[in-house]
């Protein structure tokens, strides 16, 4: 073979492999890469269960008659978020919503014990004791207005006695002789008249059984 038929052989062939070569090497960069997308798969089971919950306890406000007006707003909102695959956004809006239906309950018991708590009554006021007297006595045998004065269920003070004569002088005629069986009301050792008895107690004078000394008469009529 001549040595010019072989080099148009071989220039042929050269030409042929790289025509070859450029069309594949050029298919590959010039073919399209389509990205990988992934699936919804809907919520996630932790997603799934916060929505549970959520519509469990705001069922319950709802039978006690306290359910928020956009709680179940809430849950829908939170139930599409789920469907389409925001699971951040529907776990959030779940939470929120049984955080409201809580609220709700709470209230809801804090009432009911507000209103089922017992009211104290208030105990009423003593009114003032307007009476002029501390009690009564029965007078029994060997009594005497001295001795009756002195007891420390009266006045524990014997000087006192003129007090009783004075309250009791429509049944006493004299001081000095009371009888048993006779009921004397006590009053009240009070300022001037507790005073003014004192000083007569002390300042009577010599007196007589069975009459009246005028020094009790002028006491009397003070």
């Amino acid at each position: 073979m001549k040595a010019t038929n072989l080099l148009k052989i071989t220039a042929v062939a050269v030409f042929t492999t790289g025509l070859a070569v450029g069309c594949s090497t050029g298919s590959e960069e010039t073919m399209p890469v389509e990205p990988t997308v992934e699936e919804c798969q809907g919520a996630t089971p932790e997603v799934k269960n916060a929505i549970y919950a959520a519509k469990l306890k705001n069922a319950r406000a709802r039978n006690l008659g306290y359910e928020w007006r956009d709680t179940a707003k809430i849950i829908q909102e939170a139930e599409q978020a789920a469907e389409e695959c925001d699971n951040v956004r529907a776990k959030i809006l779940a939470n929120k919503a049984e955080e409201q239906a809580a609220d709700a309950i709470a209230q809801h018991d804090s009432e009911s014990t507000d209103m089922n708590e017992p009211k104290v009554e208030e105990e009423p006021m003593e009114k003032p004791d307007d009476s002029p007297y501390i009690g009564g006595y029965l007078v029994v045998s060997g009594d005497n207005l001295w001795n009756i004065a002195g007891q420390d269920s009266v006045y524990g003070n014997p000087y006192q006695w003129p007090l009783i004569y004075k309250a009791n002088s429509d049944q006493i005629n004299d001081a000095d002789l009371i009888y048993p069986g006779q009921y004397f009301n006590i009053p009240k050792a009070m300022g001037a008249d507790s005073d003014a008895a004192i000083e007569h107690a002390k300042t009577r004078g010599a007196w007589t059984l069975g009459e009246t000394e005028a020094s009790d008469l002028q006491y009397l009529n003070q």
